[in-house]
């Protein structure tokens, strides 16, 4: 028996750029498909994404860090 996944809400501060970003990819994806992606669909998604790559947090300081963490771990697959 699975269990029921509770979905959680997190507030979140995004510059608008990185809110018209995601919008943009939601729109590109109704106009192809016909179904819009919300941005917290497309975060939710990400973030799953990351959790596949097996990500761990050690020596993450900043967002230059992050990024090499997440392309070291990319090019392993």
């Amino acid at each position: 028996m699975e269990k029921e996944q509770i979905s959680q809400r997190v507030v979140t501060f995004l510059k608008r750029d990185e809110v018209d970003f995601l919008d943009k990819v939601g729109k590109d994806a109704l106009f192809s498909t016909g179904l819009k992606l919300s941005r917290a669909k497309l975060i939710a998604w990400l973030i799953d994404f990351i959790e596949k790559l097996n990500l761990k947090g050690e020596n993450i300081k900043s967002q230059r860090d992050f990024e090499n963490r997440l392309w070291q771990n990319l090019r392993h697959l």
